[in-house]
């Protein structure tokens, strides 16, 4: 999949520019970003593996945290897990990827805890299902970066059953029903 960047709707705020709200881009050409999971292989084991190939952009103010916003598009073909008879067999058996090739994450709100944490709230769509979420979300650091521009970067994790996205995972047992997905995403200012 050739890598796109996908244009996010900020509401009305993008002809508004507040001195601390900036619009990124994931910077996924020079890999600053990932999209990580683990699920566990029969209860033995974790089996963990990333997608190769996704884009997206979102905004943020850290003086109003609760704007922010972020649209992920992933290549679900691009499933890596290190081993390329099973890359094929998740592709085939399990994400049915000739007929669902992307999967997607749309935040609808961002929520400021009492203790300071920020939980993203959105619409994550799978193998054809879209579902809301819930990711609690750690801001890592900004800042300049070396090459004049300005970088944010922020991680998430979360955990959601497969089956309810209509994927059957039976045959691995029921410690396999669960999958964490984790978000590494850094930006580049636009």
């Amino acid at each position: 999949m050739k890598k796109t960047i996908f244009a996010l709707s900020l509401l009305g705020l993008s002809s508004i520019t507040p001195a601390y709200a900036a619009d990124y881009v994931i910077d996924t050409e020079k890999a600053h970003a990932f999209i990580d999971f683990r699920i566990q292989h029969l209860g033995y084991s974790w089996m963990s593996g990333r997608f190769d190939d996704f884009a997206g952009t979102f905004s943020y103010d850290a003086e109003n945290p609760e704007a922010s916003a972020i649209n992920v598009k992933i290549d679900t073909a691009s499933v890596d897990t290190n081993f390329a008879e099973r890359d094929k067999h998740i592709r085939e058996r399990f994400l049915n990827t000739d007929k669902f090739p992307e999967a997607s994450f749309k935040s609808t709100s961002f929520k400021k805890m009492a203790d300071g944490s920020l939980v993203m709230v959105g619409d994550f769509t799978l193998h054809g299902v879209t579902k809301e979420i819930s990711i609690p979300v750690s801001k890592v650091g900004e800042g300049n970066d070396p090459w004049g521009g300005y970088r944010a970067g922020f991680v998430g994790e979360t955990k959601f059953k497969i089956a309810d996205y209509g994927i059957d995972v039976g045959m691995l047992g029921p410690a396999s029903e669960e999958i964490y997905l984790t978000l590494s995403i850094e930006g580049i200012r636009q």
